[in-house]
C-alpha cells in the first residue's frame, strides 16, 4: 500500500503536469549544487520550475494527469523534470544552456520531453532549444514591417531637406 506522503506526492506532480504548457525530461548525474541552484534560478525567473522526483511516481502521475503517451524509455536512471509555465520553450532553453558546455555534454542531457499534448524526442527539443525567443520573434517581424517604412521616410526626409538648400531635384 502507498503511504500517503507518496500520494500526496503524486497528486502535486500530476496538478504541475496539467497546468504546465510543456516539460523537459534530463539526466541529472554529474551536475554540482552550484550549477543546481543557477538552473532553479533561472527557471524561476522565466516562470518555470525544476524538479527531481521518483520515475515510478512520475510515471503515476502522468495517468492520472490525462497524458496518454508513454515515456517508459525515457524515465530511467536519474531524471529531473523541468516544468514550462508561461513559456512553453523556456524550460528547454535553459536546460539545453547548461547541458551544452563540453564537460556537461556526456552527463547531463536532455532525455525527452512534451508539448502540446504530446511526447517530443529529445532531439526536437534541443531543436526548439535552438529557436529564438517569442520577443526576439517578435522583434524579427516589427523589424522586417518597419524596414520600408523606414527607408520611405529617410527618402521623404531627404527631398525635403534637398529642396529647402535650394538643390534642384530632378522630378
Amino acid at each position: 500500500m502507498a503511504t500517503q506522503f507518496k500520494k500526496d506526492q503524486v497528486a502535486a506532480l500530476a496538478e504541475k503536469i496539467r497546468k504546465a504548457q510543456s516539460f523537459v525530461l534530463v539526466n541529472y548525474q554529474g551536475i554540482t549544487v552550484n550549477e543546481e541552484t543557477v538552473l532553479r534560478r533561472k527557471m524561476k525567473e522565466s516562470g518555470s520550475e525544476y524538479l527531481i522526483a521518483k520515475n515510478k511516481l512520475f510515471k503515476i502521475a502522468l495517468k492520472e494527469a490525462g497524458v496518454s503517451d508513454s515515456f517508459d524509455d525515457v524515465l530511467e536512471g536519474t531524471t529531473a523534470f523541468a516544468f514550462g509555465y508561461k513559456d512553453p520553450i523556456a524550460p528547454a532553453k535553459i536546460v539545453f544552456e547548461l547541458s551544452k558546455t563540453k564537460e556537461r555534454e556526456k552527463i547531463f542531457t536532455i532525455k525527452g520531453g512534451y508539448l502540446t499534448g504530446r511526447k517530443v524526442e529529445d532531439s526536437k527539443v534541443k531543436e526548439l532549444a535552438l529557436l529564438p525567443s517569442r520577443e526576439q520573434l517578435l522583434s524579427m517581424v516589427l523589424n522586417g514591417m518597419l524596414g520600408p517604412i523606414r527607408k520611405l521616410v529617410y527618402a521623404t526626409v531627404s527631398i525635403a531637406e534637398k529642396k529647402e538648400a535650394g538643390i534642384a531635384i530632378a522630378e
